[in-house]
């Protein structure tokens, strides 16, 4: 590690009704990887988004390279050498992987848009970092994974010196967080500075040199990693030792609420059959591309159904949109709460409010207040969502904030069958505590619940049931007790050693 290349000094920035940050110190090296740790809400992102400009500070001091400036603009902050890949995907869905790339800073060739010269450097950046996608592709077109991937590209494509990952791990497969950590330990050799944001701690130890912690907008400490524990870490992120990371709660398994027969849904979904009991949880395993989030959305009618049967409580039921899944009582909290879950330019009250104006209006379809107020105040308490207010818009809270409410609008209805996607992806430790305890809660009222995760101790840690699948199939089911990672892992990759068994 070599000298300090960004010095921050009690930095302290207010939003309304919120001190986001408290007179915070920061400080960043050439050549390590500083992890920058905290609970949801504790300033981690507003802190980056000052120092690469997103953001003015109302107090402190910032250097960079020894450097003093004051406020930056998202340009200056590039210009210097800053770049930040965000938590939340910024692609334009409509353009290229290239024009994604070179975004505000485009090729011209005699005053024309240069197309061809864009896509030539954009395919020897992604060259150089390994990643094997066309340039010329649709970015709308990508997996959530792949558009990651353009996203860390496209902060390397700026030569940055000091760069900024915020949960860049969320939507990535095994094989490209290994890339991406291949990638980071050559930008490391070179002398450029890494700040690291993530909520998966099990990944620091691969990379990462030192670790800065806050909590409710302020510094707590700062340490070499190899000093300290993850038991430390965490106590240290939530004020208080986390006993249990899985809190797991027994239940006599009750009479079986919903079966799915036969279901096929486009490529991903392929003759699908399980079913799911009062007083379990049943986990889906398996790799990204797997099918799981497609067989999610068919059940719940958000993708058409090509055949199969869908039956609650034993009679069936015929679901086309997800108006008639939540009707029936099946709701689902989808895997991208931002651009399925959540309408983040209203209010946590109106977002709560909106998939419940059934209950809280009267037969002339007129809200009342008061109802309305109490479901959502019973939300905001019952999953300690971090807010001064319900009429706060939702994409100023934080990510694990959100979740809560994406989790929390359903929780008013009496719903028989709760699917989470992807539950704690991008949420701190504390918070994935809460979720747990939220789906035994479920569990123990006898709700049957469902949930897809892509951290196979999180499903060995909290499913009684696991269902693995591959290939738009399931590939097989096993009770927690008798679930080992190497036996999900086989099933999770049966289609691939299949191709391989016929190559040889």
């Amino acid at each position: 590690m070599g000298e300090t290349i960004v010095s921050m000094k009690n930095i302290s920035k207010n939003f309304p009704g919120v001190k986001a940050l408290d007179h915070v110190q920061f400080e960043l090296r050439s050549g390590e990887v500083m992890a920058l740790l905290g609970e949801n809400g504790a300033g981690k992102s507003t802190l980056m988004k000052i120092l690469s400009g997103v953001y003015t500070r109302d107090e402190g001091s910032l250097e960079i390279f020894g450097k003093e400036y004051g406020d930056l603009t998202p340009r200056q902050a590039q210009e210097i050498g800053v770049a930040i890949i965000h938590q939340e995907l910024n692609m334009c869905r409509h353009l290229s992987v290239a024009e994604n790339m070179f975004l505000g800073r485009e090729k011209v060739k005699a005053g024309v848009l240069s197309n061809a010269q864009m896509e030539e450097e954009a395919a020897k950046i992604l060259e150089e970092l390994k990643i094997d996608m066309d340039p010329g592709q649709v970015v709308g077109e990508l997996p959530v994974s792949k558009q990651q991937m353009v996203e860390i590209a496209k902060a390397l494509s700026t030569h940055a010196r000091i760069l900024i990952m915020d949960e860049p791990t969320s939507a990535l497969t095994a094989r490209e967080i290994e890339d991406l950590f291949r990638i980071i330990r050559d930008l490391k050799a070179k002398g450029c500075g890494i700040v690291y944001i993530s909520h998966r701690l099990e990944e620091l130890s691969h990379i990462v040199d030192r670790v800065t912690i806050m909590r409710d907008g302020q510094f707590i400490t700062s340490m070499n990693f190899k000093d300290t524990t993850l038991d430390e870490i965490i106590a240290n992120m939530v004020g208080r030792e986390i006993k249990e990371k899985f809190p797991r709660v027994s239940c006599e398994k009750g009479k079986k609420v919903l079966e799915v027969r036969n279901l096929n849904a486009g490529h991903m979904v392929r003759n699908v059959n399980f079913s799911l009991y009062e007083g379990e949880i049943v986990g889906f395993a398996g790799l990204m591309g797997a099918g799981r989030t497609e067989t999610t959305r068919a059940i719940f009618g958000v993708d058409p159904k090509e055949g199969g049967e869908i039956i609650l409580d034993g009679k069936p039921v015929t679901i086309r949109k997800p108006e008639d899944a939540i009707r029936a009582g099946i709701v689902l909290a989808p895997e991208d709460r931002k651009k399925d879950g959540l309408c983040t330019k209203l209010s946590i009250r109106h977002n709560i409010a909106l998939p419940n104006l059934d209950l809280i209006c009267n037969k002339f379809g007129v809200i009342n207040s008061q109802k309305e107020l109490e479901m959502c105040d019973r939300v905001v308490e019952n999953l300690k969502v971090k807010t001064p207010s319900v009429e706060v818009n939702t994409g100023n809270l934080s990510g694990g904030n959100q979740q809560k409410v994406v989790v929390g609008k359903w929780l008013a209805r009496n719903s028989r069958v709760v699917i989470f996607d992807e539950p704690t992806r991008g949420i701190d430790v504390a918070a994935k505590v809460e979720i747990y305890n939220l789906m035994n809660d479920l569990k123990k009222q006898g709700i049957a619940v469902m949930f897809v995760s892509s951290e196979m101790p999180e499903v060995m840690g909290i499913a009684d049931r696991i269902i693995v699948m591959c290939d738009g199939r399931i590939t097989g089911e096993m009770s927690a007790e008798e679930a080992t990672q190497s036996g999900i892992l086989t099933l999770a990759t049966q289609f691939e050693n299949k191709l391989e068994a016929g190559a040889k």
